[in-house]
This record gives structure tokens, sequence and C-alpha cells, in this order.
């Protein structure tokens, strides 16, 4: 069982979730069933997955469960891809979002190998 308050992923896919929320409180309202809540979903679902995943009692369960997190990252990377081109966020945001994504996908397939 790991600490999840002392796991950089962790704490960086929170900052994340919190981000996606504000961008998307910008998103058009008749998008509140669409990327507002796919997105906001997805990004829930990163540090929740690796917090399931740190409190499960093996090596492989908390790998399996940072298989899923990155899963639902690459769901937010797509769905940020979209939103931009459908100008519900500016370019350098999504650059930023993007980019931290990208980091968090890192972190995690470094994470993984660790637990081998």
């Amino acid at each position: 069982m790991h600490n999840i308050k002392d796991l950089k992923i962790w704490n960086k896919s929170i900052d994340l979730a919190v981000r996606i929320y504000q961008i998307t409180s910008d998103y058009p309202i008749d998008e509140r069933y669409g990327l507002i809540s796919q997105s906001r979903r997805s990004a829930v679902s990163i540090p929740s997955n690796i917090s399931e995943g740190a409190g499960r009692n093996t090596k492989g369960e908390f790998k399996q469960f940072l298989g899923v997190a990155n899963g639902s990252s690459y769901e937010l990377q797509t769905q940020l891809v979209i939103a931009e081109k459908l100008g519900f966020v500016n370019e350098q945001i999504a650059g930023e979002l993007l980019d931290n994504i990208d980091e968090l996908q890192k972190m995690n397939y470094k994470l993984q190998g660790a637990l081998k």
C-alpha cells in the first residue's frame, strides 16, 4: 500500500482534474452531457484509479489500475483535441493541458515499469 499524497503522479493528476473542471465550465451549455461530462469523468478517473491501485495489496493490482488511469488520460487527450478544434478551448490552453497529460503518461509508464 502506498501513501497517495506522496505520489507525484497523483498530485499532478489532481491538479489536472481541477483545471479540466475550470476549463469545461466555459464550454457551451449544450455540451453539458457531451464533452463537458466526458472530459470531467476522464480527468477524475486518472487520480481515482491511481489512488485505488495504490490502495491494493499487490504491485500487479497497482499496475493494472495505472493502466486504467493511462487509458483515461488518452481519452482526455482526445477530448481536448476535439474541444480545441471546435473552438471551446484556445490553442495555448489546450497545448498546456496536452503537455500536462503527456507528462502524466510518461510518469505512468515509468511507475508501471518500476512495479515489475
